[in-house]
């Protein structure tokens, strides 16, 4: 007797009476309860599976784009970089970049934090850098980019084509000078390649002019799109010797008289960086300030192929945060009574995103390797550049077209992923570019005009 007590006081306490007196306005109560005393196990068990929805609810695997677990051929050391940048991006970068992004404004305050990182020049030695590998350095540029594409950017301008001009061709006392304070992120640089007219086809003829005198170098022209330019303590200028015809690199320090910078405004894409117009009119730089190993063009294709592979990285990174956000946000929208993710149309979506994803990882894997191993080739990185930015376009495509609607809202990142990856796929080398130097590799033939 007391156990029914106990039953029946344990089921009074599970009733909801307030459903109960609802569903009594609707139906006969004693009636239902007399049809369900009835039914045998069998049935009750279909009865309940029905209720549930007809199908036992799915646990949903953590949201992971490195399917083939890649990260597993890093050691320790390296892994735990890679966690801890992740970390850092996750919990100091995504809150901000939306609102930045949107005012076409940069976020001064995340500098200090970046160098803390201590990751700045990873793979240089020397001057406080850590001489880490270059894959290393490409996994931090995809973690970058797999939050925000423009910090990438930025970053990427810093380390890579500014630092990596100075650490090239410079002397031992222009790297003394630079090179620390920037690798600590106390001095910011730019690098200055591109022009208004001369896009891609730099190496067919600057317009910036060099002109030697007894007092230095003067500088006059125009340079187009450089990253980091409106605020940079030091920009990295590619300028045509008058003299021989040659390419050679200057270092303008901000405030030279004679050189300024107005900041492109519009952009559609990557609006954190800042990019620049810089006008030069008898810009006079010393000759202490010149590059003294940057003799012709062959110099600057060194600091271009030494970077191009951390673009193919960056377009890993946007395409993954695209990736992932789409299949997170698939596992969490509901239509119909069922997560989207649940439907075949998403998941055949989902699958195509992810197979290129995973080809363009396994390739820069490789990339990397081939740099680390001194084996890198011009052709070698320019097919990466290639593949990668055409294949992110595939993936950020995909990905807002899963979320509908919501993908064009910035709320839900995928749309900056979407227009941050046009950019990508232009710059350090427009995909025709990039595909006329392997055409070149593979045939013997030359194709550019």
């Amino acid at each position: 007797m007391f156990s029914k007590i106990k039953k029946a006081y344990q089921l009074f306490k599970s009733v909801d009476f307030e459903q109960l007196d609802k569903l009594s306005r609707k139906v006969d109560l004693p009636k239902v309860m007399d049809s369900f005393s009835k039914l045998d196990d069998k049935q009750l068990k279909g009865l309940m599976k029905m209720m549930d929805g007809g199908r036992p609810k799915a646990e949903v695997p953590p949201i992971n784009g490195d399917f083939y677990e890649l990260h597993l051929r890093l050691n320790e050391e390296d892994r735990a970089l890679q966690l801890k940048v992740r970390d850092f991006m996750e919990r100091e970068i995504r809150p901000l970049v939306n609102h930045y992004w949107l005012r076409d404004e940069f976020p001064f305050e995340i500098i200090p934090k970046l160098a803390e990182l201590n990751i700045c020049g990873l793979t240089y030695e020397g001057y406080g850098c850590a001489g880490r590998s270059s894959l290393m350095e490409g996994i931090i540029a995809m973690e970058i980019a797999r939050i925000d594409a423009s910090v990438a950017t930025f970053f990427g301008v810093q380390s890579g084509l500014a630092m990596g001009s100075i650490y090239l061709c410079g002397s031992d006392a222009q790297k003394q000078e630079w090179l620390p304070a920037m690798q600590q992120m106390k001095l910011i640089g730019a690098f200055g390649l591109t022009e208004p007219e001369v896009g891609s086809g730099v190496a067919g003829g600057l317009t910036v002019t060099a002109r030697e005198t007894e007092h230095g170098w003067v500088l006059n022209g125009q340079k187009k799109w450089i990253g980091n330019a409106t605020f940079a303590d030091v920009t990295v200028i590619w300028a045509k010797d008058l003299g021989d015809g040659q390419v050679k690199g200057f270092l303008v320090r901000k405030g030279t008289p004679g050189f300024e910078v107005e900041k492109i405004k519009g952009k559609m894409a990557l609006r954190i960086v800042q990019n620049g117009l810089i006008t030069m009119t008898d810009c006079m730089v010393p000759e202490s300030d010149r590059l003294q190993h940057a003799h012709s063009f062959k110099d600057t294709a060194k600091v271009l192929q030494l970077t191009r592979a951390g673009v193919a990285w960056m377009a890993v990174g946007c395409a993954r945060g695209a990736y992932e956000n789409a299949l997170d946000y698939t596992c969490k929208r509901k239509q119909f009574g069922r997560p989207i993710a649940s439907f075949q149309l998403i998941q055949n979506h989902l699958v195509e995103m992810l197979s290129n994803l995973t080809a363009m990882q396994t390739l820069v894997y490789r990339l990397s390797e081939l740099q680390d191993a001194g084996m890198l080739k011009d052709e070698h990185a320019s097919l990466a550049k290639v593949f990668c930015t055409l294949r992110t376009r595939d993936i950020v495509s995909q990905a807002r077209e899963v979320m509908g609607g919501n993908g064009i809202l910035l709320e839900y990142d995928v749309a900056r992923f979407l227009a941050d990856a046009e950019a990508i796929y232009s710059y350090e080398g427009t995909k025709e570019i990039n595909s006329l130097i392997v055409g070149r590799s593979i045939t013997g033939f030359s194709a550019f005009v």
